[in-house]
């Protein structure tokens, strides 16, 4: 497979915290970036405001524009569209890399929790809707505050990576080794994608307890 260095990186909801912090850093580190949302000015928008932080290669596009020009896609939109839109994409994202990052959560008095999906995970889900992708889970836990702050140089966290196709999570763990600070480590199959999305919700209280941006270090590797 090519280096990710050669490839476009497509981040579909790249106008929220999340991608935008995500493609920011890509940007920075060298990569070309496609920002996508349902809407094209919005996603220029963002496109422009990255270009101006970074100096990088970024431009904005509708979901399906962003998915039809990118090599390899992330997924970081919203849980309750995150069904429809990946099946209205289903073509211009047919034998393609795609990393989906979203985490199915509900909030209540006593904070976060998981949601239970038919498929098992939002990953699985996003598999079983597109048959002829190779997808991935990654990027789950990683803070979009401390992405959006280019004061933070080095990022120190390591990213969980599942799937079930070697050379897509090869790649995928590249990606992440782009961002100073991250480490891309192999998490497990695809089937394991519902506890790493689900302890998200641990992260949030972490978070909210201690006032901070916790991530993830796994010790021994």
């Amino acid at each position: 497979m090519t280096g990710i260095r050669e490839l476009t990186v497509g981040v579909l909801g790249g106008t929220g915290a999340q991608g935008r912090g995500l493609a920011l850093r890509w940007a920075k580190a060298g990569l070309e970036v496609v920002i996508g949302s349902r809407g094209a000015e919005r996603a220029e928008a963002a496109a422009e405001e990255v270009r101006a932080a970074t100096g990088g290669r970024v431009s904005g596009a509708d979901n399906e524009g962003c998915a039809a020009r990118a090599d390899l896609v992330l997924v970081a939109v919203p849980w309750d569209g995150h069904a429809d839109l990946l099946a209205s994409l289903r073509s211009a994202l047919e034998g393609k890399v795609v990393i989906d990052c979203v985490n199915p959560l509900g909030f209540d008095k006593q904070g976060p929790y998981a949601l239970p999906v038919p498929e098992g995970s939002a990953a699985q889900q996003a598999a079983a809707l597109l048959p002829g992708s190779r997808v991935t889970a990654a990027f789950h836990h990683v803070s979009a505050v401390t992405l959006a702050d280019l004061s933070v140089e080095s990022v120190e966290e390591d990213v969980l990576v599942l799937g079930d196709d070697r050379e897509a999570t090869d790649l995928v763990r590249e990606l992440a080794d782009t961002v100073p600070g991250f480490r891309g480590v192999y998490g497990g199959r695809l089937r394991n994608a519902h506890q790493v999305e689900a302890f998200t919700a641990n992260l949030i209280a972490v978070n909210r307890r201690y006032k901070t941006h916790a991530g993830l270090r796994i010790t021994g590797v």
